[in-house]
């Protein structure tokens, strides 16, 4: 099983991003199921929703305490929420940011990075800063657990397709054509 927990505020999309990848992931055959969470959110307040993915069916529909995966789509979450709790040692981080590497604050629990400069992408090409199609480009390109041609059915196959679909598969495609990958060496102590 491998457990992805998406950070955003609310009207940026992080519940939707959850329901785009677990789609995408069937359509590449596994199984998968999105987990919204909902509780006192309001546009601008910080929300988190959670995807679960397997070869196997799926009976757990709680919400995620491990996860294999952060998926950050607001830079400025992290100095008010521990994204970090419960990331699992050597799990992903795919961060919204214009940042360096050497700029981001990271978990010793982080063993892969993706960074990727949602924000300035999403106004080019939005001309509002929604970032969670570009991070699912992101996540795609830092973790290769889902296909970009998948994550484009996907798109065509939603309520996008109607309104915004040209735009957002530019801005799934810039996502992942535009994020940087790290892998964290970590010293071991003796």
């Amino acid at each position: 099983m491998y457990e992805v927990r998406f950070h955003g505020r609310g009207g940026q999309g992080a519940v939707t991003a959850a329901s785009m990848l677990a789609a995408a992931l069937l359509e590449e055959g596994k199984y998968a199921v999105s987990i919204p969470s909902f509780g006192f959110e309001r546009r601008g307040a910080p929300v988190v929703s959670f995807m679960r993915c397997s070869d196997r069916e799926i009976r757990q529909l709680t919400n995620i305490y491990t996860p294999d995966c952060l998926i950050c789509v607001d830079p400025s979450l992290a100095k008010s929420v521990d994204i970090f709790s419960g990331l699992k040692p050597g799990g992903t981080l795919v961060q919204a940011t214009h940042r360096p590497l050497s700029e981001v604050v990271l978990s010793d629990a982080v063993g892969v990075v993706g960074l990727c400069d949602a924000i300035s992408i999403a106004l080019e090409v939005f001309k509002r800063p929604i970032t969670n199609t570009l991070m699912l480009g992101a996540f795609a390109k830092t973790t290769g657990v889902v296909s970009l041609d998948a994550l484009k059915r996907s798109l065509e196959d939603s309520d996008f397709r109607d309104a915004g679909l040209a735009q957002n598969l530019i801005a799934l495609e810039r996502g992942y054509n535009e994020t940087t990958v790290h892998t964290i060496e970590r010293r071991v102590a003796a």
